[in-house]
């Protein structure tokens, strides 16, 4: 029994790693698609900024991602294989040391 389901969460596994998905890194500024249902209605909103952060690995993986709307720092975790994303372009690439940026909090205020 317990078999049975561990052979089926594999397959799962197996499924969304697959996808394929460009080279995330700590520094990236990136530009995802994000698949939103609004009613019936499914479309694509664009989320832009800065990777600050990676956690995690294999289909658990997750990203930070911070940027400045109208004064104000957001950030926001998503999962790398998760169905939601629909794209992941990267607009610049930077050489960086540090696998966490939470310096950027208090340096990008503006």
């Amino acid at each position: 029994m317990n078999t049975h389901k561990i052979a089926v969460l594999e397959t799962i596994i197996k499924n969304h790693l697959n996808k394929k998905l460009p080279q995330i890194v700590v520094g990236n500024s990136v530009k995802l698609g994000i698949k939103i249902k609004e009613g019936e209605k499914l479309r694509i909103q664009f989320y832009e900024g800065i990777i600050i952060s990676k956690k995690n690995f294999g289909v658990n993986k997750t990203f930070t991602v911070r940027k400045i709307l109208q004064g104000i720092g957001i950030e926001r975790c998503f999962l790398e294989y998760s169905p939601k994303i629909d794209s992941i372009l990267i607009k610049k690439s930077s050489k960086i040391r540090h696998s966490k940026l939470y310096y950027l909090r208090k340096n990008l205020r503006k």
